[in-house]
């Protein structure tokens, strides 16, 4: 049966029933799956500068400059280096001050650098893909969709940003949201801890280990964890919707294994451990006996490829990968992220068992987005929301590429996004009212919409080629490494 074919059979049996069944659909689809593949610390300028020069695309609809401005106003050219980069950058919110400087951004060049910070000008940079390690990023801006304008919602590092991305807020509470408090930072060790604040946070954060709450005056003030669970938060999440709605969902990211961390669980970029109806922790808080947690935390990310080979795929799944596979400067031998990103996505598009044999490539969306800028230069200035959150919204841009099925080829979003677009857009396709969680879902612009035609024939799927496939990263037997090591 041809795909096209296969699509009309599904649309007959969901289509209708999900537009029928669920009311507050703003407009019908044929999704029952929402993949949302989070990578680490880059901007459009610095990571897609080379789609410029790809074939099949008219390079003046992509916003990527190749110069950036310091702060004494001089220009500067960007300069090309690996993916693998031997130095990092602060993406603090300190370092988004420094960067945005009021608008202005041409305060990058204060960012403070760590590693091998030898070279001029190390924050304006691109990757050189002379070596062809990012053809699987452009090969999917080009054949589907790539956003101009996707910013992070918060103005800090990976934990608040995973924050966002699952649960619309880094608030401790409903009532912070509200008034304009979020954690804004990574957390830190107490004093004299054998680990890094990075193995154990959250509801599995010991004693006295601490963060930054930011208030609406835009004032950070430490958040200790004394006593225990100060740091295990109660407030709902995408994924109390989903479960209200009888949705299922999946967070897959890999195990903590800093020295002395208490439970591999418990690392910054595992956004349900810092929630205590999920996590449910035990009275000492260094386990979750969560029924949610034992049944939606996967701690293999490679877990989502045998899961889309066994049709196991959750209604909405996180995807969040494992030190090799991440796009975090400071390790030379980073390189695997695109290559891991091509195999989840060609596992969706060649499935030919899944869905009553249609395959999930005909009602499956793939959202691919970065947490956080990583200190690197961009040229365009976020918007910053009026009201108490305003002096913590919105971030940086990052990358955002959307495929499916149902995504036009090189298709490019101009509306201004962020991490409650796609909550948004989770919410329209399965049925959810649009901001039910009163976050970012609500304040969002856009809901990601614009990147899909229902009303075109859905598209045959293309391999995307990459070095490594999905046979490699599951198989892998090496201990996991955490995506950031800041």
């Amino acid at each position: 049966m041809r795909f096209a074919a296969k699509f009309l059979f599904l649309c007959s049996l969901f289509c209708l029933g999900t537009t029928v069944a669920h009311a507050q659909i703003p407009y019908p689809n044929p999704f029952r799956h929402v993949i949302v593949i989070f990578q680490e610390n880059r901007t459009p300028d610095n990571l897609f500068h080379g789609l410029l020069n790809w074939p099949g695309i008219n390079p003046a609809h992509y916003d990527l400059a190749s110069w950036g401005v310091n702060s004494k106003g001089n220009l500067i050219p960007l300069g090309p280096v690996p993916l693998g980069i031997g130095y990092d950058l602060s993406h603090a919110h300190s370092a988004f001050v420094s960067m945005y400087d009021d608008g202005k951004m041409d305060g990058a060049d204060k960012i403070p650098c760590s590693g091998t910070c030898t070279i001029a000008n190390p924050q304006f940079k691109y990757v050189d893909n002379s070596q062809h390690v990012l053809d699987p990023y452009f090969t999917l801006a080009a054949e589907y969709g790539w956003a101009n304008a996707m910013f992070q919602t918060n103005q800090g590092p990976s934990y608040p940003a995973h924050q966002f991305i699952f649960g619309g807020t880094s608030a401790p509470s409903e009532p912070d949201d509200r008034i304009g408090v979020f954690i804004s930072e990574n957390p830190g060790a107490p004093k004299g801890a054998p680990y890094n604040a990075g193995s154990d946070t959250g509801c599995l954060a010991p004693l006295n280990e601490w963060n930054w709450l930011i208030d609406a005056a835009g004032v950070e003030t430490k958040l200790t964890n004394n006593p225990l669970g100060t740091l295990c938060f109660s407030r709902d999440t995408m994924a109390t919707l989903l479960e209200r709605s009888g949705l299922s969902w999946k967070y897959y990211a890999p195990a903590a294994t800093n020295p002395g961390g208490a439970n591999p669980g418990g690392s910054i970029w595992n956004a349900p451990n810092s929630i205590r109806g999920i996590c449910e922790p035990n009275q000492s808080y260094t386990q979750c006996l969560g029924r949610g947690w034992a049944t939606n935390v996967d701690l293999k990310p490679s877990d989502v490829l045998t899961d889309i080979r066994a049709c196991h795929l959750a209604n909405v799944s996180w995807v969040i990968p494992d030190g090799r596979n991440s796009d975090h400067a400071g390790n030379p031998a980073t390189t695997g992220g695109p290559s891991w990103v091509a195999s989840i996505v060609n596992e969706i598009g060649t499935d030919t068992t899944c869905e009553g044999g249609a395959g999930y490539w005909s009602d499956t969306a793939i959202v691919v987005t970065w947490d956080d800028w990583g200190g690197w230069y961009d040229h365009v200035a976020p918007t910053i929301l009026s009201g108490p959150q305003g002096d913590y919204q919105y971030g940086f841009r990052v990358p955002l590429l959307v495929a499916s099925a149902y995504t036009p080829k090189a298709y490019v979003n101009n509306i201004r996004h962020d991490f409650g677009s796609i909550l948004k857009f989770i919410e329209a396709t399965f049925g959810i009212p649009q901001g039910s969680l009163g976050f970012a879902d609500e304040r969002a612009t856009g809901d990601l919409s614009g990147f899909f035609n229902f009303e075109q024939t859905p598209r045959e799927f293309q391999v995307i080629k990459a070095p490594l496939n999905g046979d490699f990263f599951i198989k892998d037997t090496r201990p996991p490494e955490p995506p950031d090591n800041d």
